[in-house]
């Protein structure tokens, strides 16, 4: 056994175990914090989208959503294929899809309805909605079989596809770590050599904004990145000279995304590189948000602060992403009509954004204690299964020894 003396500066430290039982909150936290930022960036009036990831980093929160997608499936969906098999686990994955494509289709309805009733009264930019779609529904059909993907309602598509494809990258995980994310990471080099490969997209003759083909590379690395940490103690492996090089990273990404022109500041970027191509998620986007999901998911400090008051009021929101990022967006699209018909002064900024906040934290509270209710409800059928069977075994129960069977698989799923 290697003691801490005799271990090499640059050798991984593994965080501790933590204690059987207890969750791990930063994957939560982190994905609320995407959440809110989601929300802020998609209202290019709100003054608070100056303080947003993308304003500090070449990735916004779009790429730690989809990276922390990756990692939550496999989570939910990469360990229930080794309980229940392969079979029952493709069918929750696609019952997880149609339940996003509901929440797609809805905000689809909403926002085309609103946007259509709204220029009964005040005018509407027309970059609120394509003009295929504000001048005439014959094409609305296209929207709703993702033949055509509207501005700002092309997230939930893009994990739909992912998610789908999530049973294959669950078989090339068994196979291998290494070797999938070779084939992944050789496909994401492809369409950022060759942009044009995407996925029709009837609205825009690029296709895709979100680019599924180069987009899965960093929804499987988050499903790699859960399988690494689950085999440390919940944790990816803490590398020191590695965190130095992710901290140096993020520090020359904040220098060259920052907006000095828009703050009135020296420009003080030390290469004037262009923003990197979202569509493809380009290389430097990727190393950012691989960076920052590095140091979070490698500190203790992070999974500390996740579990402080704070902490947990961002793994609210996260606890129930699409949920709340559904609502947001529609949020989202009733502040941006305001501020455009009626300005965007301080007292509309303050309402916007308290009234939004508020809407999304009231909601996760909710959704929330109906998820302690049915887990309370779930551990109290549980217990009772176990009890009823506990009393049917009992010698003398029946007039004699009991001569039952154990449980059957489905009588325990229906207690769990």
């Amino acid at each position: 056994m290697t003691s801490s003396a005799s271990r090499s500066p640059g050798d991984p430290v593994a965080a501790p175990a933590r204690p059987a039982g207890t969750r791990d909150h930063r994957v939560d936290a982190l994905r609320g914090v995407a959440l809110l930022m989601m929300f802020v960036d998609h209202i290019p009036q709100n003054v608070l989208n100056r303080f947003t990831l993308r304003n500090v980093g070449f990735a916004d929160a779009a790429e730690i959503f989809v990276l922390l997608a990756g990692y939550a499936s496999w989570l939910a969906y990469g360990r229930n294929f080794d309980r229940v098999g392969l079979r029952a686990g493709i069918g929750r994955v696609l019952r997880r899809c149609a339940r996003l494509y509901v929440f797609q289709a809805v905000m689809v309805v909403v926002t085309t309805a609103t946007i259509r009733q709204w220029r009964h009264f005040w005018p509407v930019p027309v970059d609120f909605l394509e003009p295929e779609l504000a001048h005439g529904l014959s094409s609305f059909w296209r929207v709703m079989f993702l033949d055509a993907l509207p501005s700002n309602l092309n997230i939930l598509p893009l994990y739909i596809v992912l998610l789908l494809c999530f049973p294959l990258i669950y078989l090339l995980i068994r196979w291998g770590l290494v070797p999938t994310l070779v084939l992944s990471g050789g496909l994401w080099v492809l369409i950022n050599v060759d942009p044009t490969i995407n996925f029709p997209n009837w609205l825009d003759p690029d296709g895709w904004y979100f680019d599924p083909l180069a987009w899965q590379f960093l929804f499987t690395l988050g499903a790699c990145g859960a399988v690494l940490a689950g085999r440390h103690g919940g944790c990816l492996p803490r590398v020191g000279w590695l965190r130095l090089l992710c901290c140096a990273y993020l520090a020359v990404s904040a220098l060259e995304a920052f907006p000095w022109s828009q703050w009135g500041l020296p420009d003080l970027r030390p290469f004037a590189l262009a923003a990197p191509d979202k569509s493809v998620l380009a290389p430097l986007r990727l190393l950012d948000v691989m960076s920052i999901f590095y140091l979070v998911q490698s500190s203790v400090a992070a999974r500390r602060g996740a579990e402080g008051r704070l902490g947990q009021v961002m793994a609210l929101f996260g606890r129930h992403s699409l949920e709340v990022f559904s609502v947001g967006t529609v949020i989202d699209l009733y502040a941006r009509l305001v501020f455009t018909t009626f300005g965007d002064g301080w007292g509309l900024q303050i309402a916007v954004n308290v009234i939004g906040f508020a809407v999304l934290w009231g909601l996760a509270t909710v959704l929330d204690r109906r998820r302690v209710r049915q887990k309370e409800a779930a551990a109290r059928a549980k217990q009772a299964a176990t009890e009823r069977l506990r009393d049917s075994q009992r010698p003398g129960a029946h007039g004699g020894p009991s001569v039952s069977s154990p449980p059957t698989p489905a009588v325990l799923e229906k207690a769990h």
